[in-house]
């Protein structure tokens, strides 16, 4: 049986009634063949959300990602990314699998990158060195706690992609919590990326699926690479419905995501067996256990009492709040986080 708290991720929320209903509902068609209408308006609705011409739905970020990294680079090029971005540690190697490109990787501040760095990595012309073709960012910085990129610090990123003619990627797994956190707007993005992936299964609450946004030609080529990875689907518009319905029901209520996470970490703080934690700025909380706890034995405690985190590096620990969780279950863990002895 799951436990009845599940803080491991955001992913693991399950569809609202309303959205089911969504699903049930969806006109359907052979995506392969672009035959699918409730596709094609999550596509053309995603798209016009970031100021991009065009969109593909795909079964996940992870090749949403790959893709985009795909079409930007050829081999012997170079990917620049901070040294703890999904696209490097979590894609299983893609990177190098797919693309068969190299990574400049960047110590970034909770997984943000400057532009100085970015410009200092450029590789010169020269034979020695593979050929810089591609600048990533993550917003919001899953190791980094759920940090993320302002408008004003993306623009100066792209100021310096744009001089070195180097297209920019976002991995936008939960670019949603950042839109919200920041307050500003999903379409300033396509000013400054050239290409867009977005989650829709994790804080947004859909069962499955990610888009990868950007020019219409890319994205006919994106269709392309999808087919070859194996993401051809055909009436795939049940699922697409869904991703609509959380474009458009589930984005202002990631606030109250914000606002869980924020009451578990001044908990957290407050907790004398915890040594410290991670700035709290969206819905991911990341904290570090006092040397005598092992994440073990707190985990243990919290799975006894129902609740479920996961393990996230040496005495680390990471909590994530959703949609399916709601104020008595924050006031639950509260009190299992006070009530620990250590």
């Amino acid at each position: 049986m799951n436990p009845y708290i599940d803080l491991r991720s955001d992913t693991v929320t399950k569809p609202t009634p309303a959205m089911l209903e969504a699903m049930f509902q969806a006109q359907v068609g052979d995506d392969v063949y672009s035959e699918d209408p409730t596709v094609n308006e999550l596509q053309a609705y995603g798209a016009h959300l970031f100021g991009m011409e065009a969109g593909l739905f795909c079964p996940s970020g992870t090749m949403t990602n790959q893709i985009a990294i795909k079409l930007h680079t050829q081999p012997l090029s170079e990917v620049i990314c901070e040294r703890n971005s999904h696209i490097y540690v979590y894609e299983g190697g893609g990177i190098a699998f797919n693309s068969a490109a190299s990574v400049q990787l960047l110590d970034g501040v909770r997984g943000k990158i400057s532009p100085e760095q970015v410009a200092a990595a450029i590789n010169p012309d020269n034979i020695h060195f593979p050929v810089t073709s591609l600048v990533s960012l993550e917003n919001t910085c899953n190791k980094g706690g759920g940090s993320y990129y302002t408008l004003p610090e993306i623009a100066a990123i792209s100021e310096v992609c744009q001089k070195h003619h180097l297209p920019l990627h976002l991995d936008g797994a939960r670019v949603f919590n950042a839109l919200v956190a920041s307050g500003e707007e999903a379409r300033e993005y396509g000013r400054y990326f050239d290409t867009i992936s977005v989650c829709l299964s994790k804080g947004l609450g859909a069962p499955v699926g990610s888009l990868l946004l950007g020019p219409k030609p890319l994205i006919e080529q994106a269709k392309r690479v999808r087919k070859v990875l194996g993401g051809g689907w055909r009436q795939a518009g049940f699922l697409a419905a869904a991703g609509l319905y959380a474009l458009q029901n589930h984005v202002t209520r990631l606030q109250e995501d914000h606002d869980h996470a924020t009451l578990l970490g001044n908990a957290l703080a407050q907790a004398p067996y915890v040594a410290s934690v991670m700035p709290v700025e969206t819905n991911i909380v990341i904290f570090t256990l006092a040397p005598e706890v092992t994440t073990d034995a707190f985990l243990g405690y919290l799975a006894q009492k129902g609740i479920q985190g996961t393990s996230f590096g040496p005495q680390m620990i990471r909590f994530v709040t959703h949609l399916d969780l709601s104020p008595d279950m924050v006031t639950a863990i509260i009190q299992a986080i006070e009530g620990y002895q250590a």
